[in-house]
């Protein structure tokens, strides 16, 4: 039977004996999840999510929803708690977005998740996720909400039918106030200094238009009267939550008050030339309030090249890429905003093409006499319509004739084409033809393209030289694609890839060349594949475009695993390593070299295609080191590195320790637990002893010790007790294990001095106030004033005498102790109140112990109060006690019952002079029931280290035994 088990046997008779049998079976279970399959205290990750930074508040809405609020601009600061062994590794994940305020960033790998002046887009579920490679994954989440208040903004509008000359001199007019928040504010009218609302004004209606989701209030005015003309104020309102201010917004509404009216003082569509200077004036026709006037310009932002001065827009010297729609806005919040657009085109003509369309009717792909040829051309031009297009015949103007024809616009060919069609071809047509496109009247040159008409116009024809049809480059490398084109135009060549829906190494999904050739600077491995050339139904024929493929083959160097390998054997045992080619063109091994410490090692030719492998034979002094395998396939070489050795592993810190520090106020010395387990202690040869190393941060003195081992298993639990470590100093801790074969891999940690803290899930710790921390206790923003820690060295020497205490419950002057000052400016009745971090409810029964000190004629009261968590905060009060209780600490039992998780709250309430100061000291928050009679003040009690680790095994004795023991008390 496991030690420790013998608990089970007192419950035979108890009232809830079953219930506590329940809860010992589930404790078991958890705690040592892996024992019976062999892993000793290795546990699988589990995790909780605090909170820390300037929260708001955090509530929680159910079990399973946490929802932390916190203002915009804002720190946002999330810990992940974790435990398990090894120690998990933690990743902060989010909903649809980044985890930190990067958002390039997916993730964040650290328990602490902090996000300075973080925005509204950030807000969203958080997830942490702890693991550790024993079971599954731990996955925790919290939901942050960002608060946030924008400036209002007030429009004016009135009904359409209503509108006659003069705008409002009608009958109904909306003032509609908008506001971004989170939460929804709350809209209050008012005119005036006086509040509207619907009972105090028949001419008065508020209400909330449909689909806006508490973001917008309308203000009506039914009938406008006379007195209607006044300053109304939209003022908008989150209730203070995270001290967000109200804001607020006014406008003036008199008989003049109209909306925005725009002239423009060019046409709508202005087509200029390009160096031209040109100015666009917009002008004010109406608009009361004064309208504010603004140029904007799409596509993109306005030119470099331009300014605005008022309603007037300036743009010199002005180039093709200026063009685009130009805005002019008036806006006075009155109305709908007034809104003039100008389409600048600036001219320009380019890219000339032709096409040579043969006989469609009878779907011939060659010019034959006695049937029917179109000559095309085209030119991408702005405007496009403007474009004038321009034939010749062997350099004379072409006459048109039945026979010979112009049109425009043909559908079966790109807008704004012009074709010059030849009826029945005969041989007196044949010549050369001259396109030319022009912009009459305007300084942009002409374009012109020439087609020649003859027997040896033939269409094109395309293939692939002879041993071109597969290029093999090596990567990094030049590549050129070549593809033949005969034929009289010759056509230009579109390149595209077949074989992957990627685009071309330009970044186009089609590459055009004018030579056949496609050439490729530093190609690697992903431009292998097939490649197609196909002629282009321009400048050439307009016919089914002839097609050819080409394979590009790029070799590379191998890719191997393992790239590192760590490989632990015992001294004396072989060991077998081997590098494995993984990618490769060619894939296959052509030579392999092995080299140990930088020598050539002799290895026999290998006959394995994809591998190379080295026995060692005997690990040993002399064969630990560094193995090296190149691996080459002719076409590059790339390595496999193995470290090979008879070194332990290093050993693995178990940091869920169930209370490591135990210190002692008296002689400001600590001691701490040590715990560990040994990475894989079967891989090498027995472990005989380890080297602890300790010293103190800031210091270089190091005192070194040596554990001996009597016993070593996977899992097996570990312990020495570092004795006589100062208050409050960090030390830094290396462990190494060693062999017969000697020193193994080191592991160190850092050692700080905490006051124990009290996690979520509330556990025996006492929290005596000597660290800065204060145990995560935190000052209320809501009362009139803030507990002090101090201690006898540090408190006032004018302090006032014969109230609060001399010292803390320990009685030595370095002891720390919370305190409420009850001197000016404090007047009777003020509060202090100290609030603990929240705790999960694990337990049906709590008890709170502390010591208390209330000396003094003028001793107000010491309340606490429990604040339980739902969907709302409630804080009950469970213990008080007032007056003056001597020069003396006393301590305080207070049985709790907490129905979800909750805060316990120490309120301080000053009395009616001066000599009324209180002090609490060593808070302790316990599961179970309190003890029936006081108990003397607990004393700190100091393991010796005697240089010998306990051996622990995962059963119900040592620190589990302990929390069983205070669990079913």
């Amino acid at each position: 039977m496991l030690p420790g088990l013998f608990w089970l046997f007192f419950f035979a008779g108890d009232e809830g004996a079953a219930l506590k049998m329940e809860m010992i079976c589930f404790l078991f279970l958890s705690l040592v999840p892996a024992y019976s399959r062999g892993q000793g205290v290795y546990a699988p990750a589990q995790a909780q999510i605090i909170h820390a930074g300037q929260a708001c508040v955090v509530k929680e809405d159910n079990i399973s929803e946490r929802v932390y609020t916190i203002r915009e601009g804002d720190t946002l600061v999330l810990q992940c708690l974790v435990t398990g062994h090894p120690r998990p590794q933690v990743r902060w994940t989010k909903t649809a977005g980044s985890a930190s305020d990067k958002f390039q960033e997916t993730s964040v790998l650290n328990e602490t998740l902090r996000i300075e002046k973080i925005q509204r887009l950030q807000g969203g579920r958080y997830y942490c996720k702890a693991e550790n490679g024993v079971g599954v994954p731990a996955i925790k989440s919290i939901r942050v909400d960002v608060q946030y208040l924008d400036e209002p903004v007030l429009t004016v509008h009135q009904t359409i039918s209503d509108v006659r000359g003069s705008f409002y001199q009608e009958k109904t007019v909306f003032l509609r106030c908008t506001v971004n928040s989170n939460p929804p504010a709350r809209f209050i009218w008012k005119r005036g200094a006086e509040t509207l609302s619907h009972s105090q004004d028949n001419g008065v209606d508020i209400y909330e238009p449909l689909y806006t989701q508490g973001e917008t209030k309308v203000l009506k005015l039914k009938n406008l009267r006379p007195q209607d003309y006044a300053s109304y104020t939209c003022q908008v309102s989150v209730r203070n939550v995270c001290s967000i201010p109200d804001k607020s917004i006014t406008f003036q509404l008199t008989n003049t008050t109209a909306p925005p009216a725009l002239k423009l003082s060019v046409n709508e569509t202005l087509v200029v030339n390009p160096g031209d200077n040109i100015t666009m004036q917009c002008s004010l026709t109406g608009g009361d309030p004064q309208p504010e006037v603004v140029w904007s310009h799409s596509p993109g932002p306005m030119p470099p090249n331009s300014l605005v001065q008022g309603g007037n827009l300036t743009i010199w010297r002005i180039r093709v890429e200026d063009s685009g729609y130009y805005n002019c806005t008036a806006i006075n919040n009155v109305g709908n905003p007034a809104k003039k657009t100008v389409n600048l085109l600036v001219r320009s003509m380019k890219n000339a093409t032709f096409q040579i369309t043969p006989d469609v009717i009878k779907e011939s792909e060659t010019i034959q006499l006695g049937q029917d040829l179109k000559l095309s051309c085209h030119v991408d031009a702005v405007p496009q319509e403007k474009v004038v297009y321009s034939w010749y015949k062997n350099g004379k103007p072409a006459r048109f004739s039945d026979r010979l024809l112009i049109t425009r616009n043909d559908p079966e060919l790109p807008p704004v084409t012009c074709s010059l069609e030849i009826i029945d071809l005969r041989f007196s047509d044949y010549g050369t033809y001259l396109c030319v496109a022009t912009f009459q009247g305007a300084p942009i040159p002409d374009l012109s393209v020439e087609v020649n008409i003859s027997s040896e116009t033939v269409p094109p024809t395309i293939s692939v030289p002879k041993g071109q049809s597969t290029i093999t480059v090596r990567e990094g490398s030049r590549a050129e694609l070549q593809c033949e084109v005969r034929g009289k135009p010759k056509p230009p060549i579109i390149w595209s890839r077949v074989d992957k829906e990627t685009p071309m190494p330009s970044g186009t999904m089609t590459t055009e060349t004018y030579d056949g050739k496609l050439r490729l600077e530093s190609v690697s491995r992903e431009m292998s594949g097939t490649y197609k050339c196909q002629t282009a139904r321009y400048n050439g024929f307009n016919i089914r475009p002839r097609e050819a493929l080409v394979q590009l083959n790029v070799q590379f160097p191998p890719v191997v695993e393992p790239a590192f390998q760590d490989v632990r054997q015992g001294v004396g045992r072989s060991v077998t390593l081997r590098c494995t080619m993984l990618k490769g063109s060619p894939m296959k091994v052509a030579t392999s070299v092995w080299r140990f410490n930088g020598t050539l090692l002799p290895q026999p030719p290998a006959e394995q295609q994809d591998y190379s492998e080295l026995k060692v034979d005997s690990v040993s002094r002399e064969t630990s080191g560094n193995y090296e395998c190149s691996i080459s396939n002719d076409v590059g070489v790339s390595a496999c590195l193995f470290q090979v050795s008879a070194k332990a592993y290093s050993p693995e810190f178990y940091y869920d320790t169930p209370n490591p520090t135990l210190s002692q106020k008296q002689s400001k010395n600590y001691s701490y637990i040590l715990q560990w387990t040994q990475k894989e202690p079967d891989a090498v040869d027995p472990i005989l002893k380890y080297r602890l190393e300790v010293r103190q941060l800031a210091q270089r003195s190091t005192i070194q010790t040596f554990i001996p081992v009597q016993k070593m298993e996977k899992g097996l639990l570990l312990e020495h007790i570092l004795p006589n470590l100062k208050v409050p100093q960090s030390y830094e801790v290396r462990l190494t294990p060693i062999t017969s074969f000697g020193a193994g891999d080191m592991a160190a940690r850092i050692i700080r001095y905490m006051e124990p803290i009290s996690y979520p899930n509330p556990t025996d710790n006492t929290c005596r106030f000597e660290d800065e921390k204060i145990c995560g206790f935190v000052q209320d923003k809501m009362d009139n004033f803030d507990w002090m820690r101090q201690n006898a060295l540090t408190q006032n020497p004018k302090r006032t005498v014969n109230t609060g205490p001399p010292t803390d419950i320990s009685g030595t002057p370095e002891g720390y102790y919370m305190f409420i000052e009850a001197s000016r400016p404090r007047v009777t009745g003020d509060k202090a109140r100290l609030i603990s971090p929240l705790y999960n409810i694990t337990a049906k029964y709590y008890c709170v112990s502390f010591y208390y000190h209330m000396y003094g004629k003028h001793i107000g009261s010491l309340n606490l109060l429990v604040r339980v968590r739902n969907k709302r905060a409630i804080d009950t009060q469970v213990w008080s006690l007032s007056g003056n209780r001597g020069n003396m600490w006393q301590q305080a039992h207070v049985p709790i019952n907490p129905p979800g998780p909750f805060q316990i709250i120490f309120e301080g309430v000053r009395g009616t002079s001066y000599e009324g100061d209180i002090a609490i000291d060593d808070v302790t928050l316990k599961k179970g029931d309190c003890p029936r009679k006081p108990i003397g003040p607990n004393k700190a009690v100091a393991l010796p280290g005697n240089g010998v680790p306990a051996l622990h095994s995962p059963c119900l004795c040592g620190p589990l035994t302990f929390f069983l023991y205070v669990l079913l008390r």
